[in-house]
């Protein structure tokens, strides 16, 4: 025993004297909280037409005590989870100013999977210790409502990545359910309000009579940043997480242009926050052009994995076909991708799907950034359009899919 203790203070010994050996120095870094990606800044650059939509839908709550949903919809990286957060916390605030107690949860539906755990999610927010199981979702419902009760409170419901959940449940009836949880008749209590999060539209996938609860016209939808818009982002970002003169001049331009091919605000701050780390790394007290690069090279395969993991074998597919249809050539266009793609379906033995359904796909795979498609030009006889992979190399994504499917 005393001998393994012996060993056990050697290697803590051991490892100690690893980490004195390379001192930190000053960090680049005064706020580092500012670059997660659960950071709610005071000012959302570029989405104040959007924060206003929203306060125009849920006004009535504070104004008529009615309830209201809403779907916040747009590809990755545009900014739709910090928005409803800080939405949220904006309207609870003007709320309180009107008299009102309006609370509000966040439930990410890609980590609480089930209905059972969305409720739990909603529960624990006012009952911390209540039980992880051994109640039905009416149970649950029902012990929810008497705490907003008791609280006289007004509860929004932000389901985030919703459509994970309606796809793993093959269910909307906890839609349903929050739809429908509000008391009918003339003095009816309106608890409950509910906002979905999805990058697809989730609305095809309820069922009718979820449906029919939802007010489909109460739409908000989140384009791609712009260049300059994404410039705006991270001169902010910069502001609020770097000391300052701790980044070159260069640095936000160079990444703004790096990541306004996606469009993706979330990809831009990654590389922002990995370039500093690099500079923390080489203890050059300045953040680079270089580090800005080097950053991307390291950051690029892991953004697109995480993209790839969330589709489907016929999205994954139609990838194969166009990464094989570029492997000599920076653009392949959508006939030699869909005739491609018929023979990879025939390899992998999959039924091919039909050419509405593959071009359907093909926006999808573009709004989320892992294709780049475009008009051709006038050089090209009629109109056709290019495809081309912006953030990785082709033979790279075709074995990367291949080892996936």
């Amino acid at each position: 025993m005393q001998t393994e203790i012996f060993f056990h203070l050697k290697a803590l010994q051991h490892l100690m004297s690893s980490y004195t050996a390379y001192p930190r120095g000053k960090s680049v870094f005064k706020n580092y909280k500012a670059l997660d990606f659960d950071y709610v800044p005071k000012d959302l650059p570029h989405r104040d037409m959007q924060q206003k939509r929203l306060f125009t839908i849920f006004g009535p709550i504070v104004d008529s005590n009615v309830s209201q949903n809403a779907f916040i919809t747009g590809p990755t990286g545009t900014g739709k989870t910090v928005l409803s957060k800080k939405f949220c916390m904006d309207f609870q605030d003007f709320a309180r100013k009107g008299g009102k107690n309006v609370q509000f949860v966040l439930v990410n539906c890609r980590q609480r999977n089930t209905e059972n755990a969305v409720m739990l999610r909603v529960l624990t927010n006012f009952k911390p210790f209540f039980p992880d199981r051994g109640f039905s979702i009416n149970e649950m419902m029902e012990s929810l409502r008497k705490e907003l009760e008791k609280e006289k409170a007004h509860l929004i419901v932000v389901l985030d990545e919703v459509d994970v959940l309606l796809k793993k449940t093959k269910s909307s009836d906890i839609i349903y359910h929050f739809s429908r949880f509000n008391e009918e008749g003339i003095e009816a209590k309106k608890l409950l309000s509910l906002i979905l999060i999805s990058q697809k539209n989730v609305l095809e996938m309820l069922d009718s009579p979820s449906l029919s609860t939802f007010k489909r016209g109460n739409i908000v939808r989140l384009d791609k940043y712009l260049r300059d818009e994404l410039l705006a982002i991270l001169e902010q970002r910069i502001e609020l997480a770097f000391h300052p003169d701790a980044v070159d001049l260069g640095v936000s331009d160079l990444i703004a242009d790096i990541a306004s091919e996606l469009g993706d605000a979330r990809y831009a701050i990654e590389l922002l926050e990995k370039a500093g780390m690099l500079a923390d790394e080489k203890k050059e007290g300045l953040v680079t052009p270089e580090h800005t690069r080097a950053a991307k090279a390291e950051i690029y395969s892991t953004v697109t994995e995480s993209k790839l993991s969330d589709l489907d074998k016929n999205r994954k597919l139609i990838l194969i076909a166009i990464s094989r249809s570029l492997r000599k050539k920076a653009y392949t266009t959508t006939g030699d991708a869909e005739k491609m793609y018929a023979l990879i379906c025939e390899e992998f033995q999959e039924k091919k799907l039909g050419h509405t359904q593959f071009w359907k796909y093909l926006k999808e795979l573009d709004n989320v950034g892992i294709i780049q498609a475009k008009k051709s030009s006038k050089g090209l006889v009629g109109t056709t359009t290019l495809i081309s992979l912006p953030d990785i190399p082709a033979k790279v994504l075709e074995e990367k899919l291949v080892d996936m499917i």
